[in-house]
């Protein structure tokens, strides 16, 4: 039996879970009030509070710390790395530390993972327990030609969804008896942002960053925008850079045009026959139908399937609406939802059985 622990930080939760190879043995989700977030300056400085609390959920829950054999965090914001499981190292440690690329708390997964291992190998009097992290949103895989933007000062970024993508496409993959890495796979990842790849045979060859202003909109992000209207806007003095930023991030997508986050709530009003939800719902899937068939494009027709997840692919509307779209292309399949949990898990079960080979940052 090989014991894994999980740590998912976000903004205001961190889910954990502990699992028995691959059966899950505890999960839970660590609500943080932001009365308790807003006593931390930055991000990082979070580290001993967020990880007092999982090891004391853990030990609560009966399970030993030291019984565990591996510990698995999110990756963070670092420099762009080719996908893999990597061991947490002094060099990506003090890039996550120091946010050198970015702060977020998701750069918390792999601190307080090595932490955590550090603890029980001294316990230990040895180096057994590995702390790792899986598959972060900057896996760069980009062929070259996809990373050119029509202007020298701007390069395209690969921030996506790796690792629900990545693990979608090997389930899907098990599913026909095939290989994740030979086959050619679209997947769109729709969640608070929207995230679409070409996988060519394992490598994601091209993707819209999903963060920062490119690809269709989704329940908090603009998308691809305007430039030129975009460029007046930024100089009219009628706003400040950071409100433009929420524009792009936070305050864009389904926000801006109809005040909620929520693909659930956008179905529903549309349903029941609001006007304008309908129109927006119908945009915001035709934006991913559109996507689709640019990356269809990048595989040059030959395309194994189309792979639909996250938690907006819960509604039957969109992903129907998408398939009408795309399906002439390779055969449709939805996998709603996410479980970062279980592949943040499977990456580090296959390391331990050679599945996978340990990567150095």
């Amino acid at each position: 039996m090989f014991r894994i622990l999980a740590i998912n930080p976000g903004s205001t939760s961190t889910k954990i879970a502990v699992y028995d190879d691959d059966k899950e043995i505890f999960i839970k989700t660590l609500r943080h009030s932001s009365e308790e977030i807003s006593k931390y300056e930055r991000v990082t400085d979070q580290f001993n509070f967020r990880k007092k609390l999982i090891v004391s959920e853990i030990e609560k829950a009966g399970i030993p710390v030291d019984s565990l054999n591996m510990i698995v965090g999110r990756g963070g914001l670092i420099k762009p790395i080719p996908s893999g499981v990597y061991e947490v190292s002094d060099d990506l440690k003090d890039d996550l530390l120091t946010c050198r690329q970015g702060e977020h708390a998701s750069n918390l997964g792999g601190l307080i993972a090595d932490e955590i291992a550090d603890d029980i190998n001294i316990k230990h009097g040895n180096e057994d327990v590995k702390a790792v992290i899986v598959d972060p949103v900057v896996v760069d895989e980009l062929q070259d030609v996809a990373r050119i933007s029509g202007h020298p000062l701007f390069e395209r970024k690969s921030i996506f969804h790796a690792l629900n993508q990545k693990a979608i496409g090997r389930q899907h993959a098990k599913k026909l008896g095939k290989k994740y890495e030979d086959l050619n796979l679209i997947i769109a990842h729709m969640g608070g942002g929207i995230s679409i790849g070409a996988h060519c045979k394992g490598k994601v060859i091209d993707v819209n960053n999903a963060l920062d202003g490119e690809g269709p909109f989704s329940p908090e992000r603009s998308g691809t925008l305007p430039v030129g209207q975009l460029v007046k806007l930024c100089f009219s003095g009628e706003y400040t850079q950071k409100e433009i930023q929420t524009f792009i991030k936070g305050k864009g997508g389904l926000v801006g045009h109809i005040g909620t986050n929520s693909a659930l709530e956008l179905d529903e009003r549309a349903d029941k026959g609001d006007e304008k939800c309908k129109l927006i719902r119908d945009a915001m899937a035709y934006q991913v139908g559109k996507t689709i068939g640019e990356m269809a494009t990048v595989l040059k027709g030959d395309v194994d399937g189309i792979l639909i997840t996250g938690g907006i692919a819960y509604s039957k509307y969109i992903v129907n609406y998408i398939a009408d779209m795309v399906k002439f292309i390779a055969p449709v399949t939805a996998y709603p939802g996410e479980d970062e949990m279980g592949a943040l898990a499977s990456n580090a079960l296959m390391v331990h059985y050679g599945e996978l080979k340990l990567q150095t940052y």
